[in-house]
């Protein structure tokens, strides 16, 4: 049996059973979304191709729960007041600071129609050119874009890093195997994994080399400091003592007129 066959059975494998949510229609905007997520409510829309955009709420704490467990594209079950809608996390809002989702997109999808997604890449297994020859591993696209019907979608594609065995070995798009019901439509060409020789920098280190130039800077720098401080100590003219008074001279005493 082939690689390439065992590969695209995982593939198959990966097909994950729709995650079934429950939503209702809401009637609240804009500046009603405030008090409407104080009250435990997480406001969405659902759309889809022609179809008009249609508000939505659900529980915040349950559906928050089911967001932030979803890894790559997976189909949701939207329950909206008993009506069943296929569809896609399209965008998910969040507050930058505390994380927590403020707002969810759905993108309603038709069962018979071809759809176009980006599903992401997943590296699995173990390369000998890491593990054994010290390479490293050096990671190309982290998604692939796709055409499938909804019920042939998967969450994720595996590529398997065995293949790379020696340094610049490498994985393309075209190395990836995934199920025929899926039509990759990224470049065959491009990059998904290589292994590359480790560089001179990471290999060598320079640090005793800088560790020495620093000292001897370090040291130049302190003579240069102490010969600045000694520099007027030796070169200092000796304080002039004050000048003694020179006695003054004997006038003449003069002659009294008789």
């Amino acid at each position: 049996r082939s690689r390439g066959a065992e590969n695209s059975q995982k593939e198959i494998e990966n097909k994950m059973e729709a995650v079934k949510m429950t939503a209702e229609h809401r009637t609240v905007v804009r500046k009603g979304l405030g008090p409407l997520r104080r009250g435990g409510q997480l406001p969405a829309i659902l759309y889809g191709v022609d179809k008009k955009p249609a508000p939505l709420q659900l529980n915040s704490r349950e559906a928050s729960k089911t967001l932030n467990r979803l890894y790559g594209t997976v189909l949701i079950d939207l329950d909206v007041n008993g009506e069943k809608h296929t569809s896609l996390v399209r965008e998910i809002q969040r507050n930058f600071v505390t994380d927590e989702i403020l707002h969810v997109d759905f993108l309603e999808v038709a069962m018979d129609r071809v759809m176009r997604v980006s599903i992401p890449v997943r590296l699995v297994g173990v390369s000998a050119a890491v593990n054994t020859h010290g390479g490293i591993l050096v990671h190309g696209l982290s998604e692939l874009e796709i055409e499938c019907l909804p019920k042939d979608l998967i969450n994720e594609v595996k590529v398997d890093l065995a293949p790379l065995q020696q340094i610049n070995d490498a994985l393309h798009v075209s190395d990836a195997a995934l199920p025929g019901a899926i039509r990759v439509l990224t470049n065959a060409d491009e990059l998904i994994a290589r292994v590359i020789y480790a560089s001179l920098e990471e290999v060598t280190t320079e640090k005793p080399e800088v560790v020495a130039e620093v000292e001897v800077a370090e040291k130049g720098k302190k003579e240069e400091e102490e010969g600045a401080e000694e520099a007027p100590k030796k070169g200092e003219a000796k304080k002039a003592e004050p000048k003694k008074p020179e006695p003054k001279k004997a006038e003449p005493k003069k002659e009294q007129r008789k």
